[in-house]
């Protein structure tokens, strides 16, 4: 009874026979690799992947991962099974009372045996017995109706006796049993191949699925990190904004304060003016003389305070000016902080479509070793003897096999700490003698450059541009905006900082560039090395 429940759990569920080549999906349900495989095909149309016991659905094809377990378990109880041939569904042909499973078939009396009718059936050579089977005519000559006993190695075919006298004669001839062995034992090789590329890529789909866990937990975690940044900001900005209001109305306050006080001051100058006027235009009128002369002088009746009051009008754009001071330095501050965070979110863009950069071995100049996966550069003593090519560089340097005519990309790069060298971007068209050829010193070239005492520039078409002295890494990414025009240098350094960005119409395909003249060290010739380390 126990053996029986064992096999059942040995029934994959949708043949419904003895598992073969047993699967094992995500969920942990078994299958005959050929019949999940079938289901999986007739899901490919929908697009929605399920199991076909449990019904749990999978965004994408499942993987299928092989159960060695149970495929272990499978061959040994089968092994150990006395009558195999349950599973086959063959029984014997003479136990019409009952069925009762056969072990043998005998291809002369073309009949299937049980064990009790095995041990009384002719031992006679003519009868050939075999495994049991249902079509057992095919196991004859379809010529001389002769069990097929032999194997015409020359023409690949199963031949009987007669055949092997008649037209096969003279052929290298094999009986079943032999070149059946040969034949696995050349089958199990080819599995044993299979089987371990199979596994291989097996590891290769684990590690992808595991890459594209870690890139969509790094996504989540950069969008969750950039959303609160904006949260904190769209905050500063509003406290920025009511601080901002709030100091620009009391201000208003005092400013209107103070000039409603000096507003009233002037009307009231203005009443005692209107006073004189009228007294004056009355002493214009008068017809006595000595009443007119009698009056102080009209001079004496200005106020000597009269042209005053400009310096009333001087609070104004001092409290303008004071007011844009302190908030100036608020705002740069809020700027740089955005900038920052743009910076980082342009990082980031970039880090998901990496550049394979790879240099070619034909453009490099002969003192340039080139390392075998082509990702490395050194200036060497030692001529690599290379053909003299219309293409090879005169000067120091080397340029990437792949260009670029479109997209966004970037690489890292790494440089000796102590080194002179320059990297950046080329036209193909650019000259590949003279200091014409060295990137950075003409129009179809844009490099960063670092020389003596760890200073570092920036050069297009001769130009230099210098930059901040304080960088301390010695490994650098290039971001290259086909389209949009723009080359961008950046440190990279926690966080990673930017240095420049040029920008420009690019019309040819652009190459990444290596230049590395010699350095000396406490006057030797030493090693100076660049390599692509994306």
């Amino acid at each position: 009874m126990a053996s029986a429940d064992l096999r059942d759990e040995l029934l994959c569920s949708i043949c419904l026979c003895v598992f073969k080549d047993p699967v094992m999906l995500r969920c942990g349900h078994n299958f005959c690799r050929l019949c999940i495989d079938r289901v999986l095909d007739t899901q490919d149309q929908s697009g929605v992947y399920s199991c076909p016991e449990c019904r749990e659905e999978f965004p994408e094809r499942p993987v299928l991962m092989r159960n060695i377990t149970l495929c272990n378990v499978i061959g040994r109880i089968l092994s150990t099974e006395p009558h195999q041939e349950e599973i086959t569904g063959i029984f014997c042909t003479y136990c019409v009372d009952s069925p009762v499973p056969a072990v043998k078939s005998c291809l002369l009396c073309e009949a299937s045996l049980c064990d009790k009718h095995l041990k009384v059936h002719s031992k006679s050579p003519e009868h050939v017995l075999c495994d049991p089977g249902t079509d057992l005519e095919k196991r004859k000559c379809s010529v001389h109706k002769k069990v097929l006993e032999y194997y015409c190695t020359e023409d690949a075919a199963c031949i009987c006796v007669y055949c092997s006298a008649g037209e096969h004669r003279g052929h290298q001839v094999e009986r079943l049993d032999e070149a059946s062995e040969k034949k696995k034992e050349k089958l199990r090789n080819v599995l044993q191949k299979l089987t371990a590329k199979r596994e291989e890529t097996e590891e290769r789909v684990q590690s992808m699925e595991e890459r594209r866990r870690k890139a969509q937990e790094k996504a989540s975690g950069e969008a969750e990190r950039v959303t609160a940044l904006f949260i904190d900001i769209r905050r500063r900005l509003d406290d920025l904004e009511k601080k901002i209001l709030s100091e620009i109305s009391r201000q208003e306050k005092e400013e209107t304060l103070s000039l409603s006080a000096l507003i009233q001051k002037l009307e009231i100058k203005k009443a005692e003016l209107s006073m004189k006027m009228r007294h004056i235009e009355e002493l214009c009128n008068m017809t006595d003389p000595l009443t007119v002369l009698q009056e102080p002088d009209t001079g004496d009746l200005c106020d000597p305070e009269e042209g005053g009051g400009d310096e009333d009008t001087g609070g104004h754009y001092r409290w303008c000016h004071n007011g844009d001071d302190r908030d100036v330095a608020v705002i740069s501050d809020t700027l740089h902080t955005l900038c920052d965070i743009i910076s980082g979110i342009r990082s980031g863009i970039y880090v998901e479509v990496p550049a394979d950069i790879l240099l070619d071995v034909n453009t490099a100049n002969n003192n340039l070793h080139i390392s075998d996966d082509l990702k490395t550069a050194t200036w060497t003593r030692e001529k690599q003897n290379r053909p003299e090519t219309a293409e090879r560089f005169q000067e120091y340097q080397v340029i990437s096999i792949r260009g670029f005519t479109s997209g966004r990309h970037y690489w890292d790069m790494e440089g000796r700490r102590s080194g002179r060298w320059r990297v950046g971007v080329c036209y193909p068209s650019i000259a590949r003698r003279g200091q014409q050829s060295y990137i950075g010193d003409n129009n179809k070239s844009w490099s960063m450059r670092r020389y003596n005492n760890n200073q570092y520039s920036v050069l297009h078409d001769g130009k230099e541009i210098r930059l901040p002295d304080k960088i301390s890494s010695n490994r650098f990414r290039i971001c290259l905006d086909y389209e949009a025009g723009q080359l961008s240098f950046y440190e990279l350094c926690d966080p990673i900082r930017h240095l420049h960005t040029f920008t420009a119409t690019f019309t040819e395909p652009l190459h990444a560039a290596f230049s590395l003249p010699y350095i000396r060290s406490n006057g030797c010739v030493v090693d100076n090395w660049l390599r692509i380390s994306s």
